[in-house]
């Protein structure tokens, strides 16, 4: 308790607070531009704390690094563009909502489920950093697999006309992938001789083509409606969800909330595989499984909660034992180190005030954001107004201009227009772009960490001997069987009825 109060004590510093909220307000831009992830965030945002107290950078600096996280969703849900990497599962059914008319009501359920899981998390890496460090110290190669191919299994309940289609999607998606310098062996595979494949496709210009390029193709070849967006509609446009709204998801909101803080835990793992792990789930528990990718508020909120909750968990391993758990959090500790904390287990001991101030300038973050998020979200909604052959035009531009300052590499823009291009056809002959998506996150990962592991453990059925990894492929092969089971019950069912209607 007195390490709370300590933190209290200093973070509500009248300077430090109006740090922390202007950490929101730079964080919450930076995520909605496509391009500026919560890693470059905090690299733009390091520039100004050179000169501070190291507790308020401390402050500042978190602030930041869990509004970059939230404001990615903005775009997110607008105009399809995933601000960060870890808002694309936010478009599955923010974009859809907003297409309705409904982007107050989408941005409203975002926002409040992104604060829910940052203060969910900060709580439970205030109480549980101890027992957490332990946790994460027992995961490695062959639990990061298991942890990366349950996420992939969201497959198995996406609704699809055609599972054929999302079965090539998916293989696509995996295809990509592979290509770049293997992480084992060195050797270049799939470059065919150029050396901006050497480092594989970038995921984040292959999403805005995916996402933003194609939704704007898809207008040009046939133009949607946008009467939904119109005058007339604009109260409906932005507004808010009620509190009968909130209390459908409070479920989800909580368990996609833990989840993600525990992903956000495992090294390597971070918000863009808890985002997706969460969605999968949420679509196993859906009552309306159909809804889901369709403007489900589950789907938002179990994305948004899981992917906030993961900065929390990343920084579990972080301060305790100096090992980052995501980008984000490895240039959250080069800024950390730049003012003096030395993280691992003589934190506490050495620098409990950093400690605390860190713990307790997160939940003031996530409390301060609901706020300032929402006046920039209702904001940003009402760009909606303008016709759309300027704001395709805009929204085109952005993400070009997004995607030429991620890397500040033009081979970028050519991946985007590529990515644009599959976009288009895959929305045209209903293939699932979810599906590319999910391959392309997660398949690199499945790859490494299943190769990893072999060579760590020398066999397959050696990973079972492991008893995190036992568990988590438990939940897999249920997953995978219930659909199966799901079939059967329902045909044995017709069979039952046919027999009583024939007799």
């Amino acid at each position: 308790m007195d390490l709370i109060s300590t933190g209290f004590r200093v973070i509500l510093d009248p300077n430090v607070l109006l740090w922390i909220v202007l950490g929101v307000f730079f964080g919450t831009i930076f995520g909605a531009l496509p391009g500026v992830n919560a890693t470059m965030a905090i690299v733009l945002s390091t520039n100004f704390t050179y000169a501070m107290d190291p507790v308020i950078a401390i402050a500042f600096l978190s602030a930041v690094y869990c509004a970059a996280i939230t404001g990615g969703s903005i775009t997110a849900i607008l105009f399809k563009i995933p601000g960060t990497p870890s808002s694309a599962a936010t478009v599955l059914d923010g974009y859809p909502m907003a297409k309705r008319g409904e982007a107050g009501r989408a941005l409203g359920i975002s926002l409040v489920s992104s604060a829910i899981g940052g203060l969910t998390s900060a709580i439970l890496m205030f109480m549980l950093t101890q027992p957490l460090m332990k946790l994460a110290l027992k995961f490695n190669s062959a639990e990061q697999f298991a942890v990366c191919f349950l996420g992939l299994s969201i497959l198995i309940f996406i609704s699809s006309n055609s599972k054929l289609n999302m079965f090539i999607s998916v293989l696509i998606g995996l295809f990509i992938g592979t290509i770049g310098v293997d992480k084992l062996t060195g050797i270049a595979r799939f470059t065919f001789g150029s050396a901006n494949l050497l480092d594989g496709i970038s995921i984040l210009p292959f999403m805005l083509g995916m996402f933003a390029a194609a939704e704007i193709f898809s207008n040009v070849y046939a133009p949607a409606d946008a009467s939904a967006f119109s005058k007339d509609n604009q109260a409906k446009l932005t507004k808010l969800p009620s509190m009968k709204d909130f209390w459908t998801i409070k479920f989800t909101m909580l368990r996609s909330a833990i989840l993600g803080t525990f992903v956000g835990i495992v090294p390597g793992a971070g918000a863009n595989i808890s985002s997706w792990l969460s969605y999968s789930i949420e679509s196993k528990l859906s009552k309306h499984p159909e809804m889901m990718g369709n403007g489900d508020p589950h789907g938002i909120c179990a994305a948004e909660a899981a992917n906030n909750a993961a900065t929390g968990g990343a920084m579990v391993p972080l301060l305790s034992m100096g090992i980052p758990g995501s980008n984000a959090a490895a240039m959250m500790m080069t800024a950390l180190a730049i003012h003096g904390v030395t993280m691992g287990p003589l934190l506490l001991k050495a620098q409990p005030l950093y400690l605390s101030a860190t713990f307790s300038a997160m939940i003031v973050a996530n409390i301060v954001m609901v706020v300032i998020s929402l006046f920039v979200a209702i904001t940003f909604a009402r760009i909606l107004r303008v016709p759309y052959y300027i704001l395709g035009t805009l929204i085109l531009m952005l993400a070009l201009t997004g995607c030429f300052a991620y890397q500040a590499k033009l081979f970028d823009i050519a991946v985007m227009i590529v990515g644009g291009i599959f976009g288009f056809f895959f929305k045209k002959y209903k293939f699932s772009t979810t599906a590319l998506i999910l391959g392309l996150v997660l398949g690199k990962d499945i790859e490494y960490y299943f190769r990893r592991a072999l060579m760590m453990q020398g066999s397959f059925l050696n990973f079972f001997h492991r008893p995190i990894f036992s568990v988590i492929a438990v939940i897999v092969i249920i997953m995978y069987l219930y659909p199966l089971l799901a079939f059967i019950i329902a045909k044995a069912k017709q069979r039952s009825v046919g027999t009583r209607v024939g007799n």
